[in-house]
């Protein structure tokens, strides 16, 4: 078994001699060997030519068939239904209390009987036979290119429109004016801004076979278990059979955690031993503290943060639990324990915003008529303070964002510099490069003219409705140029581990400090220089998947982007529409409602730390929380001494599988992800990755990515049915096997003569 360093030490550029020359050496030994028969010596070509990376190998076709129809009838209406449906169902659920994500495998599932309906019956007529307009509404069998743009389409609608937050901060949070047309303008700005990227650093993440996307697999495994004929084993299932009974399974099983048993979101079972303990429900609280021994037997506290733990690669997992220990239990409880920065005057794990004394802070009182900050009623309210892991968080995000900057100038510049000489040159192509070479590629003139015309509409924006947006014509193009000198390294961790490091906070940093007290300048610069490059990566993994699955380029293009406007109008509609017509949404104080809004809060939160209040009265020389900026130099130094323990003992390969921007920002969707949603994935991921990959890989090739694809889609489906059978009523059950997590003390301070509701008080 070829050992896992394959999955991150293989090099962009390879330094094998070229394809033809391997094959000629092949055929050349070939002839010499007359026992050799020609069909042994094409399967010998075929696995030196097949991608070095060992999950691809086992996973993406090497093969292709340029006559399948691709823009089909079938494609464009199934793919249009398909975003609206996503798109709608994940902004509705969105605002909730437990927010539901419908995954494009759900669509991707879905289609497949429609489309075969619609090949069976609908008419193959040919019209206006003989023309140059001549096209069938029915070309054939549905196929997988016309299932693979359907999938496109409804990845466009499966992942949340980040700039949604600025609306519903704006209108919900602060209850200032902002109109409807601003508000596409910015989100259908923000989403589309991401291509221009994407097509500048295609030839750095899409073609090289290093930049292998671990997440496509899942969409590989599950294209060719819906569309390949495979005889069944004996004793054994096909893959299309094992997704069957896995997905009735976990259909089946989500109304326990849905709705029956809503425990098993978090059993944290600490909790239930010492019930009167503020300090083991510290500990033990999955949702509310350190979440030791916590676990959750639901696949959507697994998948929801961290995407599926069998799609990551096990050396990227490790890291991540590495970074996960030591950041949640050394790190934060060594603060909290020596009450650092006053640590147990507040809870241990909170996103919430407080006084000095542990009360919630009144940000209201501290906003002036014009929407600034009103530094009279600041001084009379006192500094902000933070939770302590609320505070660590920021500083391990200071860490991550220079730990990936030096991480891949380190590890991977020299073959960055060879591939950007060799795209000018003839260069080695994989297999799947070669067979994408007689399609008609996008031309990088469409990228750049998409990439001018957002960034000529985005500072229009800005400038004419200045009052509304707050942002100037210069913060524009400084976001678009954080975003194009990140998109490149973080696309690259991306490719290889499947975990994205986050520029939201460098991001609100700068713009904090250059231009302070703008709450909403603030959110629109984190969108324009967060967003823009992590649509790009998004693209560049679609981009991929078309690369895998041998979709024409100039179709895939023109997928994304009629995906990525409807998906726009779709989302804002829908947030627009329950802002107007639900009464106090987002408001957390409200008895029974379920529309908390969690994400946007810890956005608005986000905004006053850093555009109302700005860095410097919090992180600066004025706050409280200065020493957390030294984590920038701490960021900075671990790659190096990684890089040099590599260069040390080189033959030591799991140094070489140590990275530091997925190690130290392991934590980066915390919060909103508790402690429980890490606990469970890296254990899942352990037994997937590790376990069943080292000792069992012909279970792991044949069904990993399938079982992966096929708890998303039931979850998905049994999670809409509970909603629309019994939400939409307000039916619930109230018992003890519905009180999540059950650890009402977790949350309580612990420093003498803190008074807080439902806590005891400390002598």
């Amino acid at each position: 078994m070829e050992e896992p360093k394959d999955e991150i030490s293989a090099p962009l550029i390879s330094k094998d001699e070229d394809i033809s020359n391997i094959s000629s050496s092949s055929l050349s030994s070939s002839q010499a060997m007359a026992s050799k028969s020609q069909s042994e010596v094409k399967e010998v070509q075929e696995e030196e030519e097949n991608s070095p990376v060992r999950q691809v190998a086992l996973t993406v076709p090497t093969s292709d068939d340029p006559s399948l129809p691709v823009l089909t009838f079938r494609m464009w209406v199934l793919g249009t239904i398909s975003c609206v449906l996503l798109s709608f169902l994940n902004q509705f659920f969105w605002y909730r209390t437990e927010p539901l994500t419908i995954t494009a495998i759900s669509a991707q599932i879905a289609v497949v009987p429609l489309g075969q309906l619609m090949a069976a019956k609908i008419t193959d007529r040919v019209f206006f036979k003989g023309t140059r307009w001549e096209f069938t509404l029915n070309p054939g069998p549905f196929n997988v290119k016309e299932h693979v743009l359907i999938t496109i389409f409804a990845n466009s609608g499966a992942g949340s429109v980040y700039a949604i937050h600025v609306v519903t901060v704006v209108k919900v949070f602060y209850k200032q004016h902002i109109t409807f047309f601003v508000s596409l303008i910015v989100i259908i700005t923000t989403q589309v801004l991401g291509f221009g990227w994407a097509g500048i650093f295609r030839r750095y993440l899409v073609e090289p076979a290093a930049m292998w996307w671990p997440a496509n697999l899942v969409q590989v495994s599950l294209f060719r278990a819906l569309h390949e004929k495979e005889e069944r084993a004996k004793g054994g299932v096909t893959r299309t059979q094992f997704f069957l009974i896995a997905f009735i399974c976990s259909f089946a099983y989500y109304v326990f955690p849905g709705y029956l048993f809503q425990m098993l979101t978090s059993l944290s079972w600490i909790c239930w031993i010492f019930p009167k303990s503020v300090l083991a429900q510290q500990l033990g609280s999955g949702l509310y503290g350190l979440g030791l021994g916590a676990v959750g037997l639901d696949w959507s506290t697994i998948s929801s943060y961290l995407g599926s733990p069998l799609a990551s690669p096990w050396f990227a997992t490790a890291n991540v639990a590495v970074g996960f220990i030591f950041i949640m239990y050394v790190l934060t409880p060594i603060c909290y324990w020596l009450n650092v920065y006053k640590a147990k005057t507040f809870p241990i794990f909170s996103d919430t915003l407080f006084t000095s004394t542990g009360q919630e802070y009144n940000i209201t009182a501290i906003i002036d008529s014009n929407f600034h900050l009103d530094l009279a009623a600041y001084e009379k309210e006192g500094p902000l303070y933070l939770s302590t892991f609320f505070a660590m968080t920021y500083g391990v995000g200071f860490a991550a964002l220079t730990a990936t900057i030096v991480h891949v100038a380190l590890f991977h510049g020299r073959e960055i510099w060879e591939q950007s000489k060799a795209s000018f040159q003839g260069k080695k192509m994989d297999i799947h490069t070669r067979l994408m070479r007689k399609y008609k590629q996008v031309p990088q003139w469409w990228f750049v003219c998409i990439l001018l015309a957002n960034i000529a509409a985005t500072i229009f924006a800005s400038e004419y409705y200045n009052d509304q947006l707050q942002l100037p014509w210069w913060g524009v193009l400084l976001a678009c140029g954080i975003a194009i000198v990140f998109t490149l390294p973080i696309g690259i961790i991306t490719a290889i581990t499947n975990q994205t490091p986050g520029l939201n906070i460098i991001t609100e940093y700068i713009i904090g400090y250059i231009y302070p007290g703008y709450p909403v300048a603030n959110m629109c610069f984190k969108v324009y220089g967060y967003i823009s490059m992590t649509q790009a990566v998004t693209f560049l993994q679609d981009f991929k998947l078309g690369h895998y699955m041998k979709i024409p380029p100039r179709t895939m293009f023109m997928a994304q982007i009629v995906g990525t406007i409807i998906a726009c109008f779709v989302y804002l509609g829908t947030a627009w529409w329950l802002m107007e017509t639900i009464p106090d949404i987002c408001d957390t104080t409200a008895s029974n409602s379920v529309w908390t809004c969690p994400s946007d809060t810890v956005f608005y939160d986000a905004s006053v730390i850093w555009g109302l209040v700005a860095p410097r009265r919090i992180f600066g020389d004025l706050g409280t929380y200065e020493a957390v900026n030294w984590f920038f130099l701490a960021g900075a130094i671990a790659p190096v001494l990684v890089w040099l323990a590599s260069k040390a003992f080189p033959h030591q390969e799991w140094i070489k599988l140590i990275n530091m921007p997925v190690l130290i920002g392991a934590t980066g969707m915390m919060p909103p992800a508790t402690a429980v949603n890490y606990t469970t994935w890296i254990i899942v991921g352990f037994l997937s990755g590790f376990v069943v990959y080292r000792y069992r890989p012909d279970l792991w090739q044949r069904y990993n990515y399938v079982l992966s694809g096929s708890l998303d889609a039931g979850l998905a489906f049994m999670g809409v049915m509970i909603y629309l059978c019994l939400g939409l009523e307000n039916i619930s059950l109230d018992w003890w096997g519905n009180d999540l997590d059950g650890c009402p003390l977790a949350s309580c301070p612990t420093a003498k003569g803190i008074e807080v509701e439902g806590c005891p008080v400390f002598t």
